[in-house]
């Protein structure tokens, strides 16, 4: 079923539910509508009642500005209620940093599970903040192709990438979503896992990166697995930063049921 719930500053959000059982909310990452996890919402519906939704400024949610932080864990909790009670999290990407915000926030949640979270570890700190410092002035302007263009460099496309993708079909839809980019910079914030924030998560947290994956992001996973009390870190032998949901699906299930 498809349904929608207005968060607290009137914004609406989107989402549809599928299967039954203890509830489990999918958080996308950057430059997704929702559509990325609806795979993995089929694979968990057997044993769950999964929500899928599209964060605000994406897809069918509505948007409402200025853009915060908070307005997206209020989004959460507002999907958690129409819920029925606590959820499980699970969040890809970005859309992990999000999900343990809202857990840090004291949102009603089970289980948190994350996958490949983009924290920034060490050198790469000045870099990131940079990006998000000429991000912010970009989009301010509606640049949102040469937003688009920045974040494939900073995730290490190359131009023949990035000249591959403005030439595609997908472009437009990109294009649409550009202006997300500076909400997941906001879930990142500094670039570091804010440790003394996730220090205070009480909830059992899965940290996952696949088996693959590039350095980077395994260090990010390292480093929230150490701020997160009694965290359980987890390699999914997935290749690329959408894991399969049939493999996936199967370690969230198991963590999810147990937590």
């Amino acid at each position: 079923m498809t349904g929608r719930v207005v968060s607290r500053d009137g914004t609406s959000i989107a989402y549809d539910k599928v299967g039954d059982g203890p509830v489990v909310i999918l958080v996308g990452g950057g430059l997704d509508d929702g559509a990325e996890n609806a795979p993995l919402a089929d694979a968990l519906a057997g044993q769950f009642t999964v929500v899928n939704y599209s964060r605000r400024g994406r897809g069918r949610s509505g948007d409402t500005l200025p853009y915060a932080l908070e307005r997206e864990i209020e989004d959460l909790a507002a999907l958690i209620a129409v819920a029925g009670g606590p959820a499980h999290l699970f969040g890809a990407s970005s859309g992990g940093a999000l999900a343990l915000e809202a857990s840090a926030a004291g949102l009603p949640v089970g289980g948190i599970a994350v996958y490949e979270v983009p924290y920034i570890i060490g050198d790469g700190v000045p870099a990131w903040r940079e990006y998000v410092t000429r991000l912010t002035a970009v989009l301010a302007e509606g640049r949102r192709d040469e937003a688009l263009r920045m974040f494939m460099r900073l995730a290490g496309s190359s131009e023949q990438d990035i000249a591959g993708a403005v030439g595609s079909p997908l472009w437009p839809g990109l294009l649409e979503l550009a202006h997300t980019l500076g909400y997941d910079a906001a879930c990142l914030g500094d670039g570091p896992p804010p440790a003394a924030r996730l220090a205070t998560i009480t909830r059992p947290v899965l940290v996952t990166t696949g088996a693959h994956a590039p350095p980077f992001f395994v260090e990010a996973a390292d480093a929230v697995a150490a701020c997160v009390p009694g965290a359980e870190r987890g390699t999914v032998d997935v290749p690329g930063h959408v894991p399969d949901p049939t493999i996936l699906a199967p370690v969230l299930a198991r963590f999810f049921l147990a937590a």
